[in-house]
């Protein structure tokens, strides 16, 4: 969350994030490995890597103080998973990004450009939809050779602060973000947010092309049912310029330490 170290960095960003539908899948750590920056090991829960597809909306966002015209709110997909940095004093814990999705062409270029960051452009939509059972249907769309994709479920009306040691700790509280920016550097940004209030999720739903979206390694695990599915209210959010880790700087690191 908010450490002294994360406040000398300038703001990059800052918005709400909202309604955020997290489905976690189990997977194969190898076909992770191509996206692993170097600095960096897999963080595993009880053992398994995860993935989680997220749709979420950004609100009233700011980017180095100004709200740009017709980039202010829209939808965002990503597919992510976790990692942790060791700096050789503390584990940090943060998420790699496979893939990113927007509505807004411009996003993507300042966010891969700055960043590294692996953004697409494509049409999106999303809906909230109350039911008569204290539940709204969340749904996020988007629009790939012409056909619709979609990430969705049911989610109760009832929210609780997250539990300490809980999985859903496990998947919201990675407060960085890490990316390849070359062989020889990863980029490390720090992402500052209160702790989240979750919601029950029922009813999850992914359908989409898998493979032409993050390649055939991940369709027989995103093709299943979900490890895990979970729903965070979100909060506002500041993502603070980015520092670089150099590989002459970075420390032999273990899973086990």
């Amino acid at each position: 969350m908010f450490t002294l170290s994360s406040m000398t960095k300038k703001r990059f960003l800052q918005a709400r994030w909202t309604n955020l539908l997290m489905l976690n899948y189990d997977v194969d750590p190898e076909i992770l490995k191509p996206y692993l920056p170097f600095a960096t090991v897999l963080d595993l829960w009880e053992g398994k890597a995860l993935v989680s597809m997220v749709g979420f909306m950004f609100e009233n966002t700011k980017v180095l103080g100004i709200k740009w015209p017709l980039h202010v709110n829209f939808e965002e997909v990503n597919l992510r998973f976790y990692v942790r940095h060791f700096d050789g004093k503390e584990w940090k814990r943060g998420a790699v990004f496979v893939s990113e999705i927007v509505p807004k062409r411009m996003i993507s270029l300042i966010a891969n450009n700055l960043y590294k960051e692996h953004y697409s452009a494509m049409p999106m939509r999303h809906s909230a939809t109350p039911d008569d059972h204290n539940q709204t249907h969340f749904s996020y769309e988007w629009k790939l050779r012409g056909k619709w994709n979609k990430l969705g479920a049911s989610v109760s009306n009832h929210f609780e602060y997250i539990r300490t040691g809980s999985p859903e700790e496990f998947i919201f509280e990675h407060y960085r973000g890490y990316n390849t920016w070359s062989d020889a550097l990863t980029m490390e940004y720090q992402v500052e947010h209160v702790s989240w209030q979750v919601a029950e999720v029922k009813d999850p739903v992914f359908e989409a092309d898998i493979a032409a979206l993050y390649g055939e390694a991940f369709v027989p695990f995103l093709s299943v049912k979900p490890y895990s599915a979970f729903f965070a209210k979100g909060s506002d959010v500041v993502v603070r310029v980015g520092s670089k880790i150099r590989i002459d700087q970075a420390l032999p690191v273990s899973p086990s330490l």
